[in-house]
């Protein structure tokens, strides 16, 4: 069923069908309110992602250091070997085209590994995200969690097989 909203002219009372913003008798203002909307949308985007860098992702020491890693050239460098390496295919479930790379034992658990190769692996976004709630449960990592004392898992088909279940 299709939705509707009021034009947004002022004093018009005309319902249009979304996604269009003015009737047909002021629909001469649909493209200058467009080109209005991109360009703050353009000089705000900016604001928005400062404070979910510089507040939400540094807000300790720890979390600090370890995104401070994540714009270094030994990063970027490591980054594109594992891509190299594993021919940009997700090694949990095989996707092409994955250009995501994750360290299998989280930095937050274990950073003396956050720059060591063998710590890394290529994965798509579906996996990258169930692999981050199996972490947040297994190991405690994430805001608000606390490290738990476990073992470390470092084989990436054991990983998948406890972040399928």
């Amino acid at each position: 069923m299709p939705r509707y909203r009021r034009c947004r002219q002022p004093g018009c009372h005309a319902m249009v069908q979304l996604p269009n913003h003015y009737c047909a008798k002021h629909h001469e203002h649909e493209a200058e309110y467009l080109a209005n909307r991109q360009r703050w949308a353009r000089a705000h985007s900016k604001r928005y992602q400062h404070k979910y860098n510089n507040v939400t992702r540094y807000r300790n020491d720890t979390k600090s250091k370890q995104y401070q890693f994540y714009k270094t050239r030994i990063w970027s460098v490591l980054r594109q070997q594992a891509l190299d390496r594993d021919h940009y295919v997700c090694q949990y479930c095989g996707q092409p085209n994955s250009k995501t790379v994750d360290h299998i034992v989280p930095i937050e658990y274990d950073q003396q590994r956050m720059a060591s190769i063998d710590n890394l692996a290529t994965i798509c976004r579906e996996c990258h995200r169930k692999k981050t709630q199996w972490e947040q449960s297994y190991y405690g990592t994430g805001q608000g969690n606390q490290l738990k004392s476990v073992p470390e898992v470092r084989k990436i088909f054991e990983i998948k097989k406890l972040f399928s279940k």
